[in-house]
């Protein structure tokens, strides 16, 4: 079969020889029908990864068909229309037992990558808690957005007690944008930061009420207008940048929440302003990957056909192909891309 290796930092290669795998008992092997980029795996082509040893396979939103099944698989017969997310916990360590599972070690370690490719082996944990049948009413493209959607129902359960009635997003990538059409779903006002227009178009056209196209420095002026002096209920950082972490808290109202969604390289330092933390009680959020009920919500979202998410995919592009994509997102160019094998 065909599958995508990334050698080193933007040396990607098509081997062409790799076997497709067998299943082990538990264990199911998909035929992939679309598989996504992903924000991960584009910085991971730029300059590798912590937490991916190259060489390696890449590739982890995907959607497909049941090709192969191990012993003691139940419910997934050759043939079936699947969608599914990369990890599961668990279920046995101290995370999993206090309801955290998304902190479970397992969930990173036993990770699968390798969705851009002709096929892909998901393991027995997998299998029991995070592989679902799609219907004939979502698209594999839809289907194959349930690992980032799933990211974003973790992300607003973290503030849910928060009010939000002015959510202020900054970022519009995908992930912004997913929050943008479920916080619109809630009935939120939205307003959606960035700096690529053709992105923040997409927001306007997903409801969000004001955008704006602001460097880090206008912000705070910028979120004082669109909120009358006041700040937002919530402001949720979904672009992974320190600066932008730092001056998230400049942007909220007394008492409101700041998440701290987009992830930044490790090491990295952020520096707030203690006393608006302390006197206006500010509060801090992070949030990390999900929990199987994030994925269960997040699938029911996709089958409701509540939201749309057709508008986040900005081409299709054949597995050869695949650095193509890359490079474009490297550029700035287009959201998310599909990827045929």
């Amino acid at each position: 079969m065909n599958s995508a290796i990334l050698v080193s930092p933007k040396v990607l290669e098509i081997n062409r020889k790799a076997q497709i795998p067998e299943p082990g008992p538990g264990e199911v092997v998909v035929k992939v029908r679309s598989a996504l980029t992903c924000g991960t795996d584009v910085k991971t082509y730029q300059r590798g990864h912590p937490m991916i040893p190259l060489p390696s396979p890449l590739g982890h939103e995907f959607s497909g068909d049941i090709y192969k099944v191990g012993e003691g698989v139940d419910g997934f017969p050759v043939g079936t229309p699947i969608m599914a997310v990369h990890s599961a916990p668990c279920g046995e360590c101290k995370f999993c037992k206090m309801g955290r599972e998304n902190l479970c070690k397992k969930t990173m370690e036993e990770k699968v990558l390798g969705a851009y490719a002709e096929y892909v082996k998901l393991p027995a944990h997998i299998v029991r808690k995070n592989l679902f049948i799609k219907p004939d009413s979502l698209s594999y493209t839809e289907a194959a957005m349930l690992e980032p959607l799933s990211c974003v129902v973790h992300g607003m359960k973290a503030v849910s007690r928060a009010a939000a009635d002015t959510v202020m997003i900054i970022g519009a990538g995908p992930i912004g944008l997913l929050l943008t059409m479920l916080y619109k779903l809630r009935g939120a006002r939205v307003i959606v930061a960035g700096r690529r227009l053709e992105r923040l178009e997409v927001a306007r056209d997903l409801g969000a009420d004001v955008i704006v196209d602001a460097k880090v420095d206008d912000l705070p002026w910028t979120v004082t207008e669109a909120t009358d002096g006041a700040g937002a209920d919530l402001v949720i950082e979904a672009a992974g940048s320190k600066e932008l972490w730092e001056v998230s808290p400049s942007l909220v109202r007394k008492g409101g929440t700041v998440l701290l969604f987009g992830g930044c390289p490790s090491d990295t330092k952020a520096c707030f302003d203690a006393s608006r933390l302390h006197y206006d009680e500010i509060s801090l959020v992070g949030a990390f990957h999900f929990t199987p009920t994030d994925v269960r919500e997040a699938y029911g979202l996709l089958v409701s056909d509540w939201i749309d998410t057709k508008k986040l995919i900005s081409g299709t592009y054949p597995l050869d192909q695949l650095q193509v994509a890359f490079d474009r997102l490297v550029k700035g160019d287009g959201i998310k891309y599909e990827i045929i094998p």
